[in-house]
């Protein structure tokens, strides 16, 4: 067990737990690194559901018709998993936020048309309800990547129902991830830019992107962004 190890099972019985997010746009990351700090910590990871989602696969050829439904079900998946993360003993990572989905993805489908005024409106009443119930995150981890990096990535790993994604929505979405780190205050929060630290193939890379969780999270009001570098 190296120091970080230690350090991070030491601050988890001083808090009882600790709560991570995972955040950021298609193809960023956030499932490896929710696995791979999982492993390194012991954690509990909670992963994002894409397989088991009836609606996924009928959103991407026909996005306006599917809008809705698709992010009620995102949403109430992820207020149970936040909530069921609340309720444990352990601590725990979860990959992508329930915040993300008002923020980014139904902001992102209402101002390209592909969701109504009248849906969106009901969307937003239902989750500033559920955000009343959840408190946030320890910390939030914020994964930026550049839009021709996330196009290679979504590319290479083949899933089926994102090989029609348009580029220009990768785009607005990443828009949208930047104006929401910035205004982030629900929490401390850590964001990297994962085109320069490769935490998946750079073991001196993932050990930093350890090293600033626990300085965020041990530290009180400490906020990391490469915007401000």
């Amino acid at each position: 067990m190296d120091h970080f190890d230690l350090a991070f099972r030491t601050l988890a019985d001083d808090n009882n737990k600790v709560f991570i997010a995972v955040a950021g746009n298609i193809g960023c990351g956030k499932t490896t690194l929710t696995r791979k700090l999982s492993e390194k910590l012991g954690w509990r990871p909670h992963f994002e559901s894409v397989e088991d989602n009836p609606y996924l696969s009928d959103f991407y050829k026909d996005m306006k018709t599917f809008s809705f439904p698709l992010q009620v079900y995102f949403l109430t998946h992820r207020f149970n998993g936040h909530r069921s993360i609340e309720q444990s003993n352990s601590s725990s990572i979860q990959d992508r936020s329930i915040y993300e989905d008002a923020h980014i993805f139904a902001r992102a489908l209402f101002e390209s048309g592909e969701m109504t005024a009248r849906d969106y409106q009901n969307y937003l009443g239902l989750y500033k309800t559920m955000i009343d119930y959840i408190s946030p995150p320890t910390l939030m981890i914020f994964l930026h990547r550049s839009v021709n990096k996330l196009m290679q990535r979504i590319s290479l790993r083949g899933r089926d129902c994102e090989k029609n994604i348009p580029r220009d929505y990768i785009e607005k979405l990443n828009t949208y991830y930047e104006d929401w780190f910035k205004s982030y205050n629900a929490g401390k929060c850590l964001l990297i830019d994962t085109d320069e630290l490769d935490f998946l193939n750079n073991q001196v890379h993932f050990d930093e992107l350890v090293k600033r969780m626990h300085d965020a999270i041990d530290q009180k009001d400490l906020f990391y962004t490469f915007w401000q570098q």
